[in-house]
C-alpha cells in the first residue's frame, strides 16, 4: 500500500473511533444510530444529485452493501447494549481482517505478500487482545460482537469489489450506497413510532446535535476507505483502518474515564508495529 494511502486510510481510522464513541456515549444507541444515519443519508442524497452514475456493474453491490450495513446498523448497537466500547469495539474490528483477507481471496481473488499477512495478523491478534485482556466475556457478548465483525467483514468485500466495477466513482458508489441509510429511521419508526424519533430534538438537543455530527463523521471515514479499495488490497486496508481500535481506546480512556492497562497499551504497540509492515 502507498504511505500517502495509508495516512489517509489512518485518519479514516480516527474518524471512524470517533463516532463509534458517539454512539456509544449516549444512552439511547438504537436512537442515535438512526438519528446518525438520517445526517448519513441526507448528505448522501445531496451527493448523488450532483455527481455522475456508478457503472452499471457496480449496481448489484451497491444493493448488497447498502442491505448489509443497515443489518451492520442493528447488530453494532445490539453490541453496544451488551459490552463496554472497550471490549466490543475491539472484538468486532478485531476479527473482520482476517475475514476479510479470506474473502478477498475467496471472490476477488486478492494474493496477500508474507510481510502484509503478518501485518494484519499482528493487528487483529492486538486487538482481539485488547478485548479479551483481564476481562470476562459472556457468550452472548461475544457472539454479538462477533456477527458485528462478520458484517463488516461482507460489506468491506462487497465494497472493494463494487468499487472498482464503478468506472472510477468512488464519491458517487459511497453516496449511493448510503442512500439506503434511509431505511434505519423508517426501522426506528416501526419498532417505536414518530414521537420517540422526534421528541429528543426538544428535550435532549445536544445528543441528537452529536448523533448527527457522528453520522457526518461516519460518511467520511467510510467514504476514503471505499477509496482506498479501489487499489489497495482489501485485507491491508481493512486492517489499516482497524487502527482505530488504538484510538478507541485513547478515547475511552480520555473521554469516558474507561480504564486501560499496561498490557492494553502494549497489545496497542503491536498494532501499531502491524501497520508499519503493512506500510512498507
Amino acid at each position: 500500500m502507498l504511505s500517502f494511502t495509508g495516512g489517509i486510510v489512518l485518519f479514516a481510522a480516527m474518524l471512524h473511533a470517533s463516532w463509534n464513541a458517539m454512539l456509544h456515549g449516549n444512552r439511547d444507541r438504537f436512537l442515535s444510530m438512526t438519528w446518525m444515519s438520517i445526517a448519513i443519508a441526507a448528505v448522501s442524497t445531496l451527493v448523488v444529485l450532483f455527481s455522475p452514475w456508478p457503472a452499471r456493474a457496480a449496481w448489484p453491490y451497491i444493493v448488497a452493501s447498502g442491505l448489509v450495513h443497515i443489518f451492520y446498523n442493528v447488530s453494532l448497537v445490539r453490541s453496544y447494549r451488551r459490552n463496554d466500547l472497550a471490549l466490543a469495539y475491539p472484538i468486532a474490528r478485531g476479527s473482520s481482517p482476517l475475514l476479510v483477507t479470506l474473502g478477498a481471496a475467496l471472490f476477488a481473488h486478492e494474493a496477500v505478500g508474507p510481510l502484509h499477512a503478518l501485518g494484519i495478523a499482528m493487528i487483529s491478534g492486538g486487538i482481539i487482545a485488547i478485548a479479551l485482556q483481564g476481562r470476562h466475556v459472556s457468550l452472548a457478548g461475544a457472539l454479538a460482537a462477533l456477527t458485528t465483525g462478520a458484517t463488516i467483514a461482507v460489506y468491506t468485500v462487497i465494497d472493494g469489489i463494487g468499487v472498482r466495477l464503478s468506472d472510477g466513482q468512488p464519491l458517487s458508489y459511497t453516496a449511493w450506497m448510503f442512500l439506503f441509510y434511509w431505511l434505519m429511521p423508517v426501522l426506528f419508526v416501526a419498532m417505536r413510532g414518530l414521537g420517540p424519533l422526534w421528541r429528543p430534538i426538544r428535550a435532549e438537543p445536544l445528543s441528537v446535535g452529536s448523533s448527527l455530527a457522528g453520522g457526518v463523521v461516519s460518511i467520511a471515514a467510510y467514504g476514503i476507505v471505499i477509496w482506498a479499495l479501489q487499489s489497495g488490497a482489501m485485507g491491508a486496508v481493512s486492517a489499516l483502518r482497524e487502527t482505530s481500535v488504538v484510538f478507541a481506546v485513547l478515547i475511552g480512556r480520555v473521554f469516558l474515564r474507561e480504564t486501560v492497562s499496561g498490557t492494553r497499551w502494549l497489545a496497542c504497540m503491536v498494532i501499531a508495529a502491524g501497520a508499519v509492515c503493512l506500510g512498507l
